[in-house]
């Protein structure tokens, strides 16, 4: 194992952790308001200089305030930003209110002038699904990612026991863990754990790693000892969301209830 890494604080409210930058604030509603400025500014400034941006989505309660900023942030040319998201269940209906892409629809995808949305349908050959969906991604360079980081330290759906930091493959099906099947009871996305998928399609941890921009929102309680050791632990895959200390330009954002110093 190698020592924690030591945070090194710049002002206020605001630290680094290797190259993470980690932001932290009273409440979620001030982490998600900040976060979405600051991605409503990176798309701003993109699109100053490029044709379009290619941008990921994350879809989940937790990520609610950041999208809900963001869908009233002014001055961002929709119109030349193309979507996609990071994950999804495999075996719910197209139609199931639980579905991720179904998620971003309602919260910002149906809302927004997208150039082109483009959610992940597992239909009846998941495996093809993923290998399509990994082909659409590498057309062109993924610009941005919004992200959160899960109860057990994944990022989408890499849990702990099937993150791959040197993963092969961009977008491939893994099986959930328990602590992530339970997160989505918890969550109030599933009424019991029965109800949950035992499989996903997920975005890779190097897929998710190679976009320009990494923004990370985590509120809340229950995330802050995933937070923990994603901050002060080795940079393993028992805690996924430790690689992103080693992304060039990623922006971890807590509320105060999230933070360990909080």
């Amino acid at each position: 194992m190698t020592d924690p890494s030591v945070a090194i604080q710049t002002k206020p409210g605001v630290r680094r952790v290797d190259n993470l930058l980690v932001k932290s604030f009273p409440t979620r509603q001030q982490m998600g308001g900040v976060a979405a400025d600051e991605i409503a500014a990176e798309l701003r400034a993109r699109l100053d200089r490029q044709a379009g941006v290619r941008m990921v989505f994350a879809s989940a309660p937790s990520q609610s305030d950041v999208i809900a900023a963001l869908v009233a942030a002014k001055d961002v040319d929709w119109s030349r930003v193309t979507a996609f998201h990071m994950d999804e269940y495999i075996g719910l209906d197209l139609g199931s209110p639980q579905r991720f892409g179904n998620w971003l629809r309602r919260h910002i995808f149906d809302l927004l002038p997208f150039a082109a949305t483009h959610c992940i349908l597992p239909g009846d050959d998941p495996g093809a699904t993923a290998r399509d969906y990994a082909a659409l991604l590498a057309e062109a360079p993924i610009d941005i990612v919004q992200l959160g980081i899960g109860v057990n330290g994944h990022i989408a759906f890499n849990d702990p026991p099937v993150a791959d930091f040197n993963d092969p493959e961009d977008v491939k099906i893994v099986e959930l863990d328990q602590v992530c099947r339970q997160q989505q009871v918890d969550d109030d996305c599933f009424a019991t754990m029965a109800d949950v998928p035992l499989r996903a399609i997920t975005l890779t941890v190097p897929r998710l790693m190679r976009a320009g921009r990494l923004f990370c929102m985590v509120p809340g309680q229950v995330k802050r000892n995933a937070v923990r050791a994603a901050l002060e632990g080795p940079v393993v895959t028992d805690c996924p969301a430790s690689i992103l200390r080693r992304h060039p330009d990623c922006t971890l954002y807590l509320d105060a209830a999230a933070d360990p110093h909080g």
